[in-house]
């Protein structure tokens, strides 16, 4: 009963922000145009509902498609509409403009926000990491995340991300999770697989679940899916690579059955240990365990400004590049997006890193 009481309360509030800004917008347009009160409420709620709608069969599609971006009026709708509601209460008489000057920052933010979501970055950065016996004198390593492969983090996007991976050279690379936007329908249905094929690395391409992927229950088809585009899904798994380092992937901390990272700590020390988890929850476990290099993804460091703050909150490391120790760590803002597709104080990205390996006694 509290849970029923609960979504109630969720959809009775999310209802009345859904009606105040329906209002206003009313208001705005009707200063040009007569408005069929019934028609407006009918096409407002579906753009409000649009996406839940979308989640009922993959057939409505297109209503997914209007809900992502439904995302953006509710982000910025909550800081702009009451802005304008008191600008109006001081320039009653300004409607127009007021409603203009919203209209035009909403368009600001649909038009850098897609330039940000589909024009990929590469940031580079070089470590050095004292370890004996390894073979190579540096790894190249591509790390990249939350591509949420779908319908608007689609196909060419992915391109996108082969073609800037491929002409870093790398010796791996490294997935961290949130493949796909939680059901691999789309990844299957418009043949990303072939894509993704294309990524070249001489030690492998390897790849951990995300949340979303267990929010899509179909974890077994993604991985078969993945394992056929050359993809290693490593779920709680350390691997020796080419005799010169170990990779342990992590199964998401959805999972709360997943093992303790002691649990998959190699045996030898003498070699680099990567390791690979989704959601860069606790780095003093990993710092703890003598892990050398360890990337994760999820934060999106926020993806629309200023959610930032939160996640800056939320984690110790929720972007970006730190070293605690001997523990090199990595979180990116990922290379896709989830809802829509819009980037707003962060860029689409992949990481592009140097490891230079130092003989020394150990």
């Amino acid at each position: 009963m509290k849970r029923i009481a609960g979504a109630a309360v969720v959809i009775l509030l999310y209802s009345a922000i859904v009606f105040y800004f329906g209002w206003g917008v009313a208001k705005w347009l009707d200063l040009y145009l007569p408005i069929n009160t019934w028609l407006f409420s009918f096409v407002w709620g579906i753009l409000a509902f649009g996406f839940f709608i979308g989640r009922i069969s993959h057939k409505l599609r297109l209503f997914s498609i209007i809900g992502s971006y439904w995302f953006i009026v509710m982000q910025y709708g909550i800081i702009l509409f009451p802005i304008a509601t008191i600008l109006l209460w001081i320039f009653p008489t300004h409607l127009n403009l007021i409603g203009w000057l919203v209209c035009g920052i909403f368009l600001f933010v649909l038009i850098f926000g897609t330039y940000n979501a589909y024009t990929p970055v590469v940031r580079e950065l070089s470590i050095v990491m004292p370890k004996k016996g390894s073979k190579p004198d540096s790894i190249k390593v591509v790390v990249a995340s939350d591509f949420h492969l779908g319908l608007l983090s689609n196909k060419a996007h992915l391109t996108r991300f082969v073609k800037k991976a491929n002409a870093q050279k790398p010796d791996l690379v490294l997935l961290a999770g949130d493949l796909v936007d939680d059901d691999p329908i789309w990844f299957v249905e418009k043949g990303m697989s072939e894509v993704m094929k294309q990524l070249q690395s001489t030690y492998g391409i390897y790849g951990v679940l995300g949340n979303h992927e267990y929010y899509g229950k179909k974890i077994p088809l993604l991985i078969e899916e993945m394992e056929a585009s050359n993809v290693h899904m490593l779920l709680d798994e350390t691997i020796l690579v080419a005799d010169s380092f170990y990779l342990t992937g992590r199964e998401d901390i959805t999972n709360k059955n997943r093992k303790q990272l002691s649990e998959l700590a190699p045996e030898e020390k003498d070699l680099p240990w990567f390791v690979m988890d989704h959601t860069p929850s606790n780095l003093l476990i990993p710092e703890n365990e003598k892990v050398d290099f360890h990337v994760s993804g999820h934060t999106h460091l926020g993806q629309m400004w200023p959610n930032h703050l939160f996640t800056r909150r939320i984690f110790e490391l929720d972007y970006g590049y730190r070293q605690k120790g001997s523990l090199h760590a990595i979180v990116s803002s990922g290379f896709g997006f989830w809802g829509p597709p819009i980037r707003l104080g962060s860029q689409s990205e992949l990481w592009s890193i140097n490891i230079k390996l130092e003989d020394v006694e150990v």
